[in-house]
């Protein structure tokens, strides 16, 4: 096995402490790379993963991130599913302030989607 299949594999998203807790400011980050695969057709999706979040007591750490994001790829879901499964994950792990996620896909059979998952405390 590749080491970068290796590293997607054993891949966890990791939080570390937020350095300025008592602050509120916005991160965001964009993620154009990301694919999933069709549930029926097992064709691939492409979107731009964007993320926003208002951290608590927590950040998400980035390359963890970028290796739990390309664990998608092989994976067989919908565009609600991919964007839905990655804001409950990055919710559970960080418990934000706020947090909002956009899975902004590419268009296929001239069909485009756009999922926007957002809470906030």
């Amino acid at each position: 096995m590749k080491y970068g299949r290796k590293s997607i594999s054993e891949a966890a998203l990791e939080k570390w402490d937020n350095p300025y807790p008592e602050r509120d400011y916005t991160v965001d980050i964009s993620f154009p790379e990301f694919t999933c695969l069709c549930p029926v057709s097992g064709y691939p999706d492409f979107a731009t993963i964007k993320i926003s979040y208002i951290p608590d007591k927590y950040i998400v750490e980035l390359k963890s991130l970028k290796l739990y994001l390309n664990g998608f790829r092989d994976r067989n879901m919908s565009h609600e599913a991919a964007a839905n499964r990655i804001f409950s994950d990055l919710e559970a792990l960080l418990r934000p302030r706020h947090l909002e996620v956009t899975g902004d896909f590419n268009p296929r059979g001239n069909v485009k989607t756009v999922v926007r998952v957002s809470s906030s405390r």
